[in-house]
Formats: structure tokens, sequence, C-alpha cells
């Protein structure tokens, strides 16, 4: 019987030590502790783990599984074996060819990095859309009123920038207006960015390393270029 030598099989495209097929004694204890385990039929993050150990990695990177875990750590939390579970599954979606990462997570990703929001809303309707609200703020009888209330937008030197979901100016504008009454209660200095205002980085999400840096980079500098002291991210 031909016996598989760990040490000889092909690199793994998720860099993970051939070694681990031993580490991993199969106890069970990161399938109890995952919100995931079931969701996939076959799938848990025992099963990947293995079967990536033992060089079936691809099964597991086309498969649902990288995307229905949620990423939380569990499983690495309770490893008794410290197996680094929590980076190799993310890996799986980073090595995903990008025409098949599920859903709309990388072309909102692509949006994002073209418009500066993951839904691609122009800056002008951005800008129309802030004046407005902030309009109803001040007039609202309903929900007590906010005199001279208005969203300051590119304000220097303010306590906190605020970024934000690009889906509450698209299908939930009235959402952000809790956030504000807070603001104008509290009497604190905040601002938002009229440009790359997004705060959900789908990069970190499917797995795209790069567009993921390009974002925290684009927040940063707004940040710097403002001078404010804190960043408020909207997740």
């Amino acid at each position: 019987m031909e016996v598989l030598d760990l040490d000889k099989r092909p690199k793994s495209k998720l860099e993970l030590d051939p070694k681990w097929a031993n580490i991993c004694y199969t106890c069970g204890t990161c399938v109890s502790a995952c919100p995931a385990t079931g969701l996939v039929p076959g799938w848990n993050p025992r099963t990947a783990l293995r079967a990536i150990a033992l060089g079936l990695e691809q099964e597991v990177i086309d498969s649902k599984w990288p995307w229905v875990c949620t990423l939380c750590g569990r499983c690495q939390f309770k490893c008794p074996q410290g197996a680094e579970l929590l980076k190799t599954f993310r890996k799986c979606r980073t090595v995903r060819d990008r025409d098949k990462v599920p859903g709309s997570l990388h072309k909102g990703t692509m949006m994002n990095i073209e418009k500066g929001n993951n839904l691609g809303i122009p800056r002008d309707d951005m800008l129309h859309l802030l004046a407005s609200l902030g309009a109803e703020m001040e007039e609202d009888d309903e929900h007590a009123s906010c005199p001279g209330f208005y969203v300051p937008v590119d304000q220097e030197d303010a306590n906190i920038i605020v970024t934000m979901n690009s889906k509450e100016p698209f299908a939930e504008p009235d959402d952000m207006k809790f956030l504000w009454r807070i603001f104008h209660a509290a009497k604190e200095s905040w601002t938002v960015s009229s440009t790359n205002w997004e705060g959900v980085n789908w990069g970190l999400f499917s797995g795209d390393d790069e567009s993921m840096k390009i974002q925290v980079e684009r927040v940063l500098e707004n940040a710097r270029r403002l001078k404010v002291k804190t960043i408020l991210y909207p997740e």
C-alpha cells in the first residue's frame, strides 16, 4: 500500500502546513462552536480543515462553505490544537476566481474602487440627499425638531468623521437620522466626507486584500485631510 508523504505534496494555494493533517485530531470542538455548522450539507470547520490538509483544498475553495462561514473565529478560539482555521477559511475566499465570488460582493467592491461607495451613488446626489435630510431634521415636529441642524460635510478639526453604509442613503436614508439626533443632543463635533465615505469594506468580506487596503487608505486619507480625531464605522 502506498503511503501518502505529506511533505512532498504540491504547494498549497492556502499556504497550509501539510502537518496540520496530524495536528487536527478531529475532536469536533470547532464544530460545536461554529454557528454555520449544518448550513451546507457535509461541511463544517472540521471537515473543511481535514479536506484541505489532505490535499482536497480545491473542493473546499469551490464549495459554499467559505462563504457560509461568518469568519467569527469561534472555531479557532475553541481549538485545543491552535489550528489557524479563521486564516485558512478566509484564504479560501481570497483564492476564489473573482468572477465566481457569490452574489454582488465583487461587483460592489469594484464599484467602490471606481465610484467611492459600494452602490455607486454619485457625489452630487449624495450631497443633495444630505442637505435634504438635514432640512427635514430641523423641521421634524413629530420626532422633536433639531433647531439649526445641518449635516456637516468636509468640516475640518471635527472630533468624529462618520463613514456610512451605502445601503442607508440608497434605501433607508431616514435611519441615518437616529445617529444624527444623538450627535445634536450631545453637541458633538462631527463631519462626513464628500468623497469616499463608504464604511463597509466588501474587499474584507470577499477576500480581495488589495481592494480592502485601498478603501482603508481612503478612509484614513479623509481623516487626515479633515484633521479629525476619531473614525466612526457603521458596522
